[in-house]
C-alpha cells in the first residue's frame, strides 16, 4: 500500500508569521525546497497551491513530491487528491488546519494533520 501526504501549501505557508505574505511564490518554493529533502514516512507527498503561490513551484513531480496547482479554491483540489488517493487504495493524510477541510478530506477516509506536525518532520 502507497502513503499519500497531501499538503495543503496556503494553509502550512500561513501558519507561521514570517513575512510570507510578502511573496507567495517564495514561500512556497521554500516549502516544496523543504518537503523534496525531507524523511517522512510517506511514500509521495502532493503539494497544492493556489493563487500568486503557483508562481513560485511548477506543476508536476519532483521526485517524491509532485506539485498541483489549484484551478480554483484550493480546498476543491486537496479533496479531490485526497479522495483519488484513498479511491485507488492508498494510506492518506492531509496536513491543513482548515476544520471544515479536515472534516471533508477525513469524510473520504483520510486522516487530518495539523501544519505544525508537518513544520516539526521537515
Amino acid at each position: 500500500m502507497t502513503s499519500v501526504l497531501v499538503v495543503d501549501a496556503a494553509n502550512v505557508v500561513g501558519s507561521r508569521p514570517d513575512g510570507w505574505w510578502k511573496d507567495r511564490a517564495g514561500a512556497a518554493r521554500r516549502l516544496h525546497e523543504r518537503l523534496l529533502i525531507a524523511d517522512t514516512s510517506y511514500d509521495q507527498v502532493v503539494l497544492v497551491v493556489e493563487g500568486a503561490a503557483k508562481a513560485g513551484v511548477r506543476a508536476g513531480r519532483d521526485g517524491h513530491v509532485r506539485t498541483v496547482h489549484a484551478k480554483g479554491h484550493g480546498d476543491d483540489t486537496i479533496l479531490d487528491q485526497a479522495r483519488a488517493a484513498a479511491e485507488r487504495g492508498d494510506r492518506v493524510a492531509v496536513v491543513t488546519a482548515d476544520r471544515m477541510l479536515r472534516a471533508r478530506v477525513q469524510g473520504v477516509g483520510a486522516v487530518a494533520l495539523g501544519p505544525s506536525w508537518l513544520l516539526d518532520q521537515i
